[in-house]
């Protein structure tokens, strides 16, 4: 799914390029990208669900495969484990949280956009709708909203009963629904505001940025207590204007494709500061989110690295 996720596993990437696969790392290398989505869903971060698909991989090796029935369902079912296992971990971490948590920004290819659902699924908007899920809801949903898996499968995966899967799914479901972005917009509306966010920027035409935030346009800002941020959310025009203003001075913008939708990496002095996204509503952009915790940057910086 996305450009780094194909490092995710030294050991197993070792033995593809030596061209020695055997049949356990056959099958772990064919299933990867599924694992990383379904993990990073899980998780809202890149770094940790390659972690996870580390232990996968190690679980994985020592399993016989006569007896595995379904590959694909048993390696789902490692993956979601593990995931939950870290994701408890990540919750707790999350409570002393310096100012708004926002996910790591995923650099995605372009043929994720064509793949509306998975880009919705992976949109900032979204993943920070299932932050607000229970660990076990959350594994729930993923699995079926995204990757429709049954329930019987799912069941497996999280230790329940088809019966209970069905009914977490379903209250998922009703909560996600009640939270989620009110509409759907295309990449080309997302990258027709990103253009004339950048314009407005370096030329400072502050005005014609006005035009583009909607009068209540809420700004998310992570520094993790690193980078200077705003420790609450920014909200109405002006004000977000005016941060902005202060974020992106004396620096460079750039477009990029993160989490299935296009977003805009700010550089100062060469190295990523910000990644910014946006959700829009009625053409309007309703939500910024700017990314500037270092460690939450460090696999953009490197990966869009080459072509600076």
């Amino acid at each position: 799914m996305n450009e780094g996720s194909e490092r995710t596993t030294d050991t197993a990437e070792h033995l593809a390029r030596g061209g020695c696969m055997d049949p356990a790392t056959k099958v772990f290398v064919a299933h990867r990208n599924l694992l990383f989505t379904v993990a990073y869903e899980m998780l809202g971060s890149a770094a940790d669900a390659e972690d996870v698909l580390q232990e996968t991989w190690l679980r994985w090796a020592g399993v016989d495969l006569d007896t595995v029935r379904d590959q694909r369902a048993f390696l789902v079912r490692i993956t979601t484990r593990e995931a939950l296992t870290r994701l408890r971990t990540l919750r707790r971490r999350k409570e002393s949280y310096v100012g708004p948590w926002l996910p790591e920004p995923l650099l995605t290819a372009p043929d994720v956009a064509e793949d509306v659902e998975l880009a919705d699924s992976v949109s900032m908007a979204m993943m920070l709708v299932l932050e607000t899920l229970a660990p076990i809801q959350r594994a729930v949903f993923v699995l079926r909203e995204v990757f429709d898996l049954g329930y019987d499968e799912i069941a497996d995966a999280v230790d329940k009963t088809p019966a209970a899967a069905r009914q977490i799914a379903h209250r998922a479901r009703t909560h996600v629904a009640a939270r989620r972005p009110r509409g759907d917009f295309s990449p080309t509306e997302a990258r027709n505001a990103l253009d004339a966010f950048q314009q407005a920027v370096e030329t400072g035409d502050m005005q014609r940025l006005l035009d583009i935030l909607a009068p209540d346009v809420v700004l998310l800002t992570d520094g993790g207590g690193v980078a200077q941020a705003a420790l609450a959310p920014v909200v109405g025009a002006d004000q977000v204007t005016h941060v902005l203003g202060r974020l992106v001075a004396a620096a460079s913008l750039r477009p990029i494709q993160v989490n299935g939708h296009p977003a805009l990496v700010v550089r100062l002095d060469g190295e990523a500061d910000s990644v910014l996204a946006v959700r829009i509503d009625d053409g309007l952009i309703t939500g910024l989110y700017a990314v500037r915790n270092p460690e939450k940057l460090a696999r953009i910086d490197l990966e869009t690295a080459v072509s600076r």
